[in-house]
């Protein structure tokens, strides 16, 4: 890669049961204004449960929200922001963290890609074919593992159908415009006779580059000419899977083949695209009404290969990763027993990892991980206790230096393995009229990344010189949760306030050094790089969220009126100084009026001012944006729903705090832009 410039979760353990049925059961989920949470009526133990801290998009919905990354699409729901690195590559941030303490799932089974190595790796999940996301906020270790201390998002579509489908239905999306000119498009394809279903989808998608607030962009330090776009960022995605089932009243049993191709540019690297593909195969099946003690058996398998090069402008493969992964999971639900009603299970992982190149910063690795895992809740009136236990055995091994290595960086072969252990207590209360409160405390465990473990080099993406260590322990967490939720004649309320406390957090932290490399070019200056270590500090988040909505009837046309509140507050307590990337205190407060078949919103989202920051970064001033749309139906075309949007009507300059500082002033905020689509169901 050329260098002209550095630049860088009733309990919540209900609420992570819920996510694990998702890809094997559909949730009964009701979509209602596009600014009102999405209500879940269901999840494995057959508890409905609106204190607990997790959202769902589908419909229409889904159908404004969609973006061109998954952390655009979920910026802005409670708890929730991307890392908007640049146009293409923005992974989901809930409470304040990110990477691997965030669980990405692909209907319910671990998503294989290299987003959580950096900030400019793509997710490889494409929006368009996504029929429903589900976001938990909070641990959700019982389940998934210590990579969902901060919480889990679940992608689900009907790639494998889970019912009965008669006859031939679909859909077809087009969508036009927006910052980027975007044109997408994707359309999906189902039909069955008898107990077989069958499912084929495609998409695409072409932006150019976003289109900004006239802003002068800052590259290393240093401002450029002022612009109008983000630079080299524009994408263009391919996607399309084939999906059967054998379906009965009984459960289900099937298998999807699926492929994305995304090629995309790097906006630090003005002259660098990423080309990116993933192929996945997926077995999935559930067996219900059960004889003996289990009432049903779900059964998850994949196997998924990934991999992206880094093109230079001359078009020459600069580095490329590689990883592939195999996934099985088996979750047992028991009958009533004793007044104990629960789930068990087991989960095995194993990614094989590799980067190849003169800019590959990690080794080749190995990950193995093998976890049991169990749920049980008991009802004693009007309160639900839930108790949770998962034990992890995780091995993670390197290559080091390969024999031929011109320049040996990584050392010799070496495995270290770990046990992580994760538990829960938790409580809800019914407390009549509406209302509920939930609280729960627990422990979270993981096991660190082969990347904290042993990186050694120039990373591009934070413009700095990463170096793991070998002898890093468990990052271990104590967190504490509470909350309320009332919901009544169309007015819903619901606030949490969380606690996270690690005693060991795995930081990358600048370590105050200078690290000099030489010159690309004879008679061109050495290059000088901070110096970055990923090392085990005292941490602490703390943060709240609130969601209220009200319909008022006025004159038959229903007025929605709705806002979010949330704030994470995060310190490093050995250095006394603020956690990096965190976002500000943000507040969005929404309107949606319903005349007809036709809904017209508006909404403003505020972000605040980040002065809480790091000594090496820089405070993100404040900003304020107001979206305008409209959506609705044709009444003579019953399955056709539209919309319409104005994205940042007045045309504010705004930049991400959560955004590594590497790209955050190379990257605002899309500006004012018109944007529109439509969706045909039948």
């Amino acid at each position: 890669m050329t260098h002209p410039a550095f630049h860088p979760r009733r309990s919540r353990l209900a609420a992570a049961a819920a996510l694990a049925a998702a890809a094997c059961s559909p949730l009964a989920v009701q979509a209602q204004t596009a600014s009102d949470p999405v209500v879940i009526t269901a999840n494995p133990l057959g508890r409905a449960d609106p204190a607990r801290p997790v959202a769902v998009l589908t419909g229409d919905v889904l159908l404004l929200r969609r973006a061109g990354t998954l952390g655009e699409t979920l910026d802005g729901l409670a708890g929730v922001a991307g890392s908007g690195f640049g146009a293409n590559a923005s992974r989901p941030v809930i409470r304040g963290l990110d990477g691997d303490r965030i669980r990405l799932l692909d209907n319910g089974a671990g998503l294989v890609d290299a987003s959580n190595l950096s900030f400019d790796h793509a997710v490889a999940v494409d929006p368009m074919v996504v029929e429903r996301i589900a976001v938990l906020r909070g641990p959700a270790a019982l389940l998934y593992g210590g990579n969902a201390t901060g919480g889990v998002v679940n992608a689900i579509d009907n790639r494998i159908p889970r019912e009965r489908i008669t006859g031939l239905s679909g859909r077809a999306e087009l969508r036009l415009g927006g910052a980027a000119s975007e044109r997408g498009g994707a359309a999906v394809l189902e039909g069955g006779a008898g107990g077989l279903a069958w499912h084929v989808d495609l998409a695409s998608r072409k932006a150019d580059d976003p289109r900004t607030p006239r802003f002068t962009p800052v590259a290393d330090g240093e401002p450029l000419e002022p612009a109008t776009r983000v630079r080299n960022a524009a994408s263009d995605s391919r996607a399309g899977a084939v999906g059967a089932a054998w379906v009965s009243g009984g459960g289900y049993l099937g298998l999807s083949l699926d492929r994305m191709d995304h090629d995309y540019g790097v906006t630090v690297e003005p002259d660098v695209t990423i080309r990116l593909l993933r192929e996945r195969a997926a077995l999935a099946g559930e067996w219900r009404a059960l004889p003996g003690p289990l009432s049903s058996v779900s059964l998850k398998a994949s196997r998924t290969r990934y991999a992206h090069e880094e093109i230079e402008g001359s078009g020459e493969v600069g580095t490329r990763f590689a990883s592939s992964g195999d996934e099985l999971r088996a979750e047992l639900r028991h009958k009533p027993l004793a007044g104990l009603e629960g789930v068990f299970g087991v989960q095995t992982e194993r990614l094989d990892f590799s980067a190849l190149g003169e800019e590959a910063f990690v080794p080749g690795t190995l990950t193995k991980s093998s976890a049991l895992f169990v749920l049980e809740e008991f009802t004693l009136g009007a309160a639900t206790f839930s108790a949770g236990l998962r034990s992890e055995r995780v091995t993670v091994s390197t290559d080091g230096d390969a024999p031929e290595a011109a320049e040996p960086r990584f050392g010799a072969a070496l495995s270290r393995s770990f046990s992580p252990t994760s538990l829960s207590l938790g409580a809800r209360f019914d407390l009549g009229g509406g209302w509920q409160a939930l609280g729960q405390v627990g422990r979270t465990q993981r096991a660190p990344a082969y990347y904290e473990l042993y990186a050694d080099g120039l990373h591009l993406a934070t413009a700095a010189y990463e170096i793991g260590d070998t002898t890093l322990g468990l990052e271990s967490s104590r967190h504490v949760e509470f909350g309320f939720a009332f919901r009544r004649a169309g007015t819903r309320l619901a606030v949490n306030v969380f606690s996270t406390r690690f005693s060991r957090y795995i930081a990358l932290r600048d370590t105050g050094n200078v690290v000099t490399l030489p010159a690309e070019a004879p008679g061109e200056p050495d290059i000088e790089v901070p110096e970055y270590r990923f090392e085990g500090v005292r941490a602490r988040l703390v943060g709240a969220e609130i969601e209220a909505s009200t319909t008022l009837p006025l004159a038959g046309a229903p007025l929605v009126l709705s806002s979010t509140l949330d704030l994470v507050r995060g310190d490093d307590l050995d250095r006394k100084e603020p956690l990096p990337r965190l976002p500000p205190l943000r507040l969005r407060v929404g309107a949606a009026l319903t005349l007809g078949h036709t809904t017209v919103g508006a909404d403003i989202r505020h972000a605040a001012r980040q002065g809480r920051v790091p000594a090496t970064d820089t405070a993100t001033p404040s900003a304020t944006v107001l979206d305008l749309w409209l959506r609705g139906r044709l009444a003579a075309l019953p399955g056709l729903s539209w919309y319409a949007k104005l994205a940042n009507a007045t045309d504010e300059l705004a930049f991400n705090a959560a955004a590594v500082a590497t790209v955050r002033g190379l990257s605002p905020a899309p500006g004012r832009a018109l944007s529109a689509g439509m969706q045909w169901r039948w």
